[in-house]
């Protein structure tokens, strides 16, 4: 892993005082390598002579590089790579931040760490001490909470960088304090685990995404899937009105609306598809084989896509947030978020 940036943002518009008054939020990130790319990516028209050292006929395999060539027609490969990279993320990341303070507004915290990379793997234990835990994947550059396994991650880094390769692996993203009622078991395309699986899957490089148990249940009977339903007269005024479930095999989630246990969403990132020692490709150009470009790259990107992924989920249920409690004032919006709390409690 490494970093050529530092990514530091500041907010230029839509924020006064620490708070936003109905403008647009404007965040700006400086990208300190574009010094680097300016003429390579400059928007005036082609020079006759200029050089042709960074056009790409080669495109790699598992990258956006053919396919978005042959889409838009483009004879250098460049315009669909940078299009493609995983840089614009650093937008997702920011505007999740500012999801996640509305969530902290009504209680709901939003984490992310890394479980698995090269196939060396950790499994969150049963009841964990959530804080103890999302610190300690804040303490680790991997970004996993258990000193063991970060070990070993890390050697499967090293091992695949001594073969010019590359490794993925898997994330968990955790939201607790959610109340019941977010998202919709009516329509499709509000249903809350839809929206999320979107959001994760639209991360560059991400395969799969799974939430609760995920595949597992297409594995277990019915009785080893399925939260029994308790109710506890102290929780009353909680934001499930007393009623909660004994287990969190569905992942804080049933009919695509949240029952008041913690959110816990999974997802899986393919190696980085630019290699140190490239496949095999075809030149665009000459049509001939040839050897995949190249381009900077690093060697494992997983604890970057859990603060992605971190961000996108966070991203979605702020929307659902405001869908469901609305408002013109954060004040609006927590004093709806109490109401629709105490009605629960009168159930």
């Amino acid at each position: 892993m490494r970093s050529i940036e530092k990514d530091r943002a500041s907010f230029t518009a839509g924020v006064r005082y620490g708070e936003t008054f109905g403008a647009p939020v404007l965040v700006e990130i400086e990208n300190l390598d574009h010094a680097k790319w300016t003429e390579i990516m400059t928007p005036s028209p082609r020079q006759d002579g200029a050089s042709d050292e960074r056009v790409l006929t080669r495109p790699r395999p598992g990258h956006a590089d053919l396919s978005g060539g042959l889409k838009y027609g483009r004879g250098d490969l460049r315009d669909a790579l940078e299009r493609a990279s995983a840089r614009t993320t650093a937008s997702r990341v920011a505007a999740g931040s500012i999801a996640k303070s509305l969530l902290a507004e009504i209680g709901v915290e939003v984490r992310g760490f890394v479980t698995e990379i090269g196939g060396a793997s950790w499994t969150v234990p049963q009841d964990p001490d959530w804080t103890t835990l999302f610190a300690r994947a804040e303490a680790s550059d991997v970004r996993c909470p258990d000193e063991a396994a970060s070990l070993a991650m890390h050697e499967r880094i090293d091992e695949a960088r001594k073969l010019g390769d590359t490794v993925g692996g898997a994330f968990t993203v955790v939201a607790r304090g959610l109340p019941t009622g977010l998202g919709s078991y009516a329509e499709w395309d509000r249903k809350l685990d839809g929206r999320l699986a979107q959001a994760v899957m639209s991360i560059p490089a991400v395969k799969a995404v799974e939430i609760g148990l995920g595949v597992e249940c297409g594995r277990r009977l019915g009785s080893e899937v399925h939260d029994e339903i308790r109710f506890d007269e102290a929780l009353r005024g909680s934001g499930s009105g007393g009623f909660f479930r004994a287990t969190n095999r569905a992942g804080g989630l049933e009919a695509g609306v949240t029952n008041g246990a913690d959110l816990i969403v999974r997802g899986t990132m393919k190696p980085i598809s630019t290699l140190a020692r490239p496949l095999g490709s075809v030149d665009m150009v000459t049509k001939l084989p040839s050897p995949a470009g190249y381009e900077r790259s690093d060697i494992c990107a997983v604890p970057a896509c859990a603060v992605i992924a971190e961000a996108a989920v966070a991203f979605v249920l702020a929307d659902a947030v405001i869908e469901a409690y609305g408002g013109d004032t954060i004040h609006d919006l927590r004093a709806h978020h109490a109401e629709v709390i105490a009605r629960y409690g009168r159930a």
